[in-house]
């Protein structure tokens, strides 16, 4: 039996990274700020304390060694290097980065979204090849870029697997897109506006087929850097229809051909362009087959988001997710923009 530190283990990603492991014969030791346990882990799995900001604490869960160090919450270059400096106890690392690390043969990327044309134009779908940001400690995407080029350039002492994220789904998500059709269906919203034509698509990534690449990652140590996206990429308006399915409604979307008017329209997918992502080098690398597709987890996720709403404000339950999006459910502009529409053809 091998040994598995899984750091961030009681978090979206982590929980099912450690099952994973556990499961494919690991000891486990699932590292939170908490220390608790999840029900639905096997007995055996150890549970420790400890901040990821801590370098003793950090340094103590690792202790004498470990085969594999995975790291679901490491940022930047300050946690880069806390994991190179644990080289020599700990055999190899796998480490969550982002797809936002990306930017287009323009150098348009996630943080110049909000500019005119800024957003990034990828090739689809988007390999590990295409350029990243200039690493840095100003955004998401920076810190993400500065976390990968220090751990890439320490590869020969601790061998090192990046996966680059999707938009990540899943139960335990603090920012739920989901919850953009969950809750209008809960309200009785007969129709909704999406921008784009719907035909937005933000590669959804789910935390099975992440844990996946994580369970495959753990027992082949190298330095590589993979894409993490489930193995479809649907529309905006493919991915409502799909909540409405599981959900057992039936919404009328109203399409903007354009981009969001006063904010009527935009949801957590609505991209002017598609970020889609490709799978082979995880394929060739790792022999990766998803073991999920997006429709396949959806009920589960639902089924979460409606659990942690109940006889709670949206803002509440999710306040991370208001802070990001703004107000998503200010209906009354919606429905005045969609009368409007249908009124004048």
């Amino acid at each position: 039996m091998t040994r598995a530190v899984v750091v961030g283990a009681t978090g979206q990603i982590g929980r099912a990274a450690v099952a994973a492991l556990a499961g494919d014969g690991w000891e486990v030791t699932a590292v939170s700020r908490g220390g608790d346990r999840d029900a639905r882990w096997p007995g055996d799995v150890r549970v420790a304390r400890a901040d990821r900001e801590d370098d003793a604490a950090l340094s103590a869960v690792v202790g004498e060694g470990c085969d594999v160090l995975v790291d679901m919450v490491a940022y930047g270059e300050r946690e880069a290097r806390q994991l190179i400096s644990l080289a020599g106890r700990v055999g190899s690392a796998v480490v969550i980065s982002s797809v936002s690390v990306y930017e287009d043969d323009e150098g348009r990327n996630f943080d110049t979204q909000a500019e005119p044309d800024g957003f990034p134009r990828y090739p689809v779908p988007v390999r590990e090849t295409q350029r990243t940001v200039r690493p840095g400690d100003g955004s998401y995407s920076t810190g993400k870029a500065a976390l990968e080029r220090e751990l890439l350039a320490a590869g020969d002492r601790l061998p090192v697997t990046l996966l680059r994220a999707g938009a990540i789904h899943g139960p335990y998500c603090r920012t739920p897109r989901e919850l953009y059709f969950v809750k209008r269906n809960l309200d009785g919203r007969p129709r909704r506006v999406l921008a784009y034509g719907g035909a937005s698509r933000f590669h959804p990534a789910g935390v099975r087929n992440i844990a996946e690449l994580i369970r495959l990652a753990a027992p082949r140590p190298g330095t590589r850097v993979l894409n993490a996206v489930d193995p479809d990429a649907p529309t905006v308006a493919e991915i409502g229809a799909a909540v409405d399915a599981v959900m057992g409604v039936r919404t009328q979307d109203v399409l903007l051909d354009g981009p969001p008017a006063d904010g009527v329209g935009d949801t957590p997918w609505s991209v002017p362009a598609p970020v889609v992502c490709d799978m082979d080098a995880a394929r060739e690398q790792l022999g990766y087959r998803p073991v999920a597709r997006y429709a396949d987890t959806l009920p589960e996720t639902v089924a979460f988001i409606r659990e942690r709403l109940a006889g709670r404000d949206w803002r509440e339950a999710y306040p991370q997710m208001f802070r990001a999006y703004g107000d998503l459910f200010d209906y009354a502009a919606e429905d005045a923009w969609a009368e409007g529409r249908l009124r004048h053809g």
